[in-house]
């Protein structure tokens, strides 16, 4: 496999992360009360973290030859 098709998968990893700390987010705010809807919370931001520092890395690593 090369450098840029481990880059993609990477990429898509934490697009996916992202995506997922939306839909949990949305679910600790309008759904969920009480203790589960700050432990889902607390998971979605850690999601978003993750995310955000895949995405920077993908795109600050620069192109691949």
């Amino acid at each position: 496999m090369s450098l840029s098709m481990l880059k993609m998968y990477i990429s898509f990893a934490g697009i996916l992360s992202l995506f997922v700390a939306i839909g949990l987010i949305y679910l600790s705010r309008y759904k969920l009360k009480g203790l589960f809807s700050i432990i889902v919370g607390i998971f979605a931001y850690l999601f978003m973290i993750f995310g955000g520092i895949v995405i920077m890395y993908i795109v600050f690593s620069g192109p691949t030859s």
